[in-house]
């Protein structure tokens, strides 16, 4: 195959046979279903199985081709075409992404892309559930702010409006909205609005004070579930449907009576350090229910176990959130006026980066971080691991908060643990592994070089740095930090698959350099991986290759 075609289809890469002319009407349907999901290419002249049969003669006309498909398409959908010579010549149709809302053929379907439980993909129906969602994604559209036309204030709960009261007061929310009747409160947080003389509930406003009978009744996707393990006995298995705030109390409830505390001694100091950082664990359960896509059905889920926390919600991360810009992404929500009542309330974190107090409730104490890679484009899942706390790290970053007067930023956080897991890293490294910006990453080693907590070595682009000796110099510290070191080796399999992720093949070389380890040690994590079903083999020999297995 030409190397500048693809070897399989993907959700951004189709193959068609168009040996006896592939339907120009197939053809719409694709490129909708493309630009309705995340763009990618259509080839005209490859099978399914990659064999190359060439495109027919009536699609090499490229400039009549795109204009066609223009006019087929609503909004009409520019396409780039180009024929490619391979043994035979191949037509590659590129579809752009469309983020100006939903598109349809003039015949009117309208479809998106999707992945088989075989890996591979299919183009299917967008049903007006989705499209919902879909706009939601884009940010063109708040499902939260409709109006649920079939409602009225008798649906609305007045102990729940008590309730919010109480917790404008609790968590120092907006002290103006406590001087404003009943109706003032609810048309300014926009949980209801004037339809002539009548003020008629928004699906928002049934979420936060909604009689149960009115929540199951109009947003019947929505339930949460509170699961607790100890090992394989089930302590708590429990499924709820309440307002938001009377379940975010009752998640929070449970919470704080299934996350176990510990004293950690540092210095003169003595904290006491829970499994699961408190703000962190609030934050997280906030974010379920402000980012939750309450079109679809499912569960807002809450799992505690000998492992971790889990908190999931349905609704994948919004146009532009990845897993990989989760932390620096610019913040916005799928529901803006959810979103906005629970920072008004006091309850979210005002300046939209809650997501960094997720992330500093476990890298000040040198915990694992948090994980999201268990989310998936349906479904957004956080699960905090339970760790043990670094000492040397929850000591430095004690000694500089107490001595800079405010907490380090999370970016210095991130840098400091990934040098507590791979010591002697470059910029580029360290760079990469937090997925920030060189330059920054060059601020923030300038900064802790010169406040002493990290030591550089060498010069040019081989200058590596490291966490300053001088926090490991006790002989009691050492040995703390050893029996760290072999709990950070558990992390080694999770950034190897990470890793591999993000490229098309890995070798036993890409270990040894990513984690700066031995080839024997290099070797047998490359065996467990692969009998974890985690990795597979894809060239064998003294320059073996590996990739991600495809779970099917």
């Amino acid at each position: 195959m030409n190397k500048n075609l693809p070897k399989e289809e993907s959700l951004v890469v189709e193959f068609k046979s168009d040996v006896k002319k592939y339907p120009d009407s197939a053809i719409f349907e694709a490129v909708v279903a493309f630009a309705n999901t995340a763009g990618g290419d259509l080839y005209l002249g490859i099978e399914d199985d990659g064999t190359i049969t060439g495109v027919h003669g009536q699609h090499k006309d490229i400039q009549t081709l795109e204009a066609y498909i223009a006019n087929n398409t609503v909004p009409p959908i520019y396409i780039g075409a180009t024929i490619i010579e391979s043994t035979l010549p191949v037509l590659r149709i590129t579809v752009p992404k469309y983020s100006d809302g939903i598109v349809a053929t003039v015949a009117g379907k309208v479809l998106r892309r999707r992945i088989k439980e075989d890996g591979k993909p299919e183009n299917i129906p967008m049903y007006p559930s989705e499209m919902t969602t879909r706009l939601s994604d884009l940010r063109l559209k708040d499902y939260s702010a409709a109006l649920v036309t079939k409602a009225n204030q008798a649906d609305l709960d007045m102990l729940e409006l008590a309730r919010l009261r109480n917790a404008l007061t609790t968590y120092d929310g907006d002290k103006y909205l406590l001087d404003l009747n009943d109706n003032e409160l609810l048309t300014a947080l926009e949980f209801a609005r004037y339809d002539g003389e009548i003020l008629v509930p928004t699906v928002a406003g049934i979420l936060f004070l909604g009689k149960v009978s009115a929540l199951k009744k109009y947003v019947p996707t929505y339930s949460v579930s509170v699961q607790v393990l100890t090992g394989t006995d089930v302590k708590v298995n429990e499924d709820f449907v309440l307002p938001i705030l009377a379940a975010i109390e009752k998640v929070n409830a449970y919470l704080e009576v299934w996350n176990s505390s510990h004293d950690i001694e540092l210095g003169m100091f003595r904290l006491s350090v829970p499994d699961f950082d408190k703000r962190a664990v609030r934050e997280a359960v906030v974010n379920a229910f402000s980012h939750r896509d309450y079109s679809k059905m499912g569960r807002i889920r809450v799992a505690i176990n000998d492992e971790g926390l889990t908190i999931a919600n349905p609704g994948g991360f919004i146009e532009g959130i990845t897993i990989d810009n989760l932390i620096n992404a610019e913040p916005h929500g799928r529901n803006p006026l959810i979103t906005d009542a629970l920072k008004r309330l006091g309850l979210a974190e005002r300046s939209g980066r809650g997501i960094d107090r997720i992330f500093e409730g476990s890298l000040r104490f040198g915990k694992l971080p948090p994980d999201y890679s268990l989310s998936t484009a349906v479904l957004v899942s956080l699960f905090i691991p339970r760790s043990v706390p670094d000492m040397q790290i929850a000591k430095l970053v004690v000694e500089e908060q107490r001595k800079l007067g405010k907490p380090l930023s999370l970016n210095m956080l991130l840098v400091l643990n990934e040098l507590r897991d791979i010591p002697k890293s470059k910029i580029t490294q360290i760079a990469e592994a937090v997925h920030l910006n060189k330059t920054i990453v060059q601020v923030i080693i300038n900064e802790a070089v010169s406040r002493g907590f990290i030591e550089a070595y060498g010069t040019g682009s081989g200058r590596n740095y490291m966490l300053a000796r001088a926090f490991f110099n006790d002989k009691e510290e050492q040995m703390a930090y050893s029996r760290q070191a072999d709990i950070n080796k558990l992390r080694y399999k999770e950034l190897v698959v990470q890793y591999a992720k993000g490229t098309e093949y890995i070798t036993r070389a890409d270990i040894e350099t990513l984690l700066h380890i031995t080839k024997s040690q290099a070797y047998n994590l490359v065996k467990q991986l692969v009998k974890a079903d985690l990795i597979e083999l894809i060239n064998s020999g003294h320059h073996a290759k590996y990739k991600i297995k495809i779970k099917k």
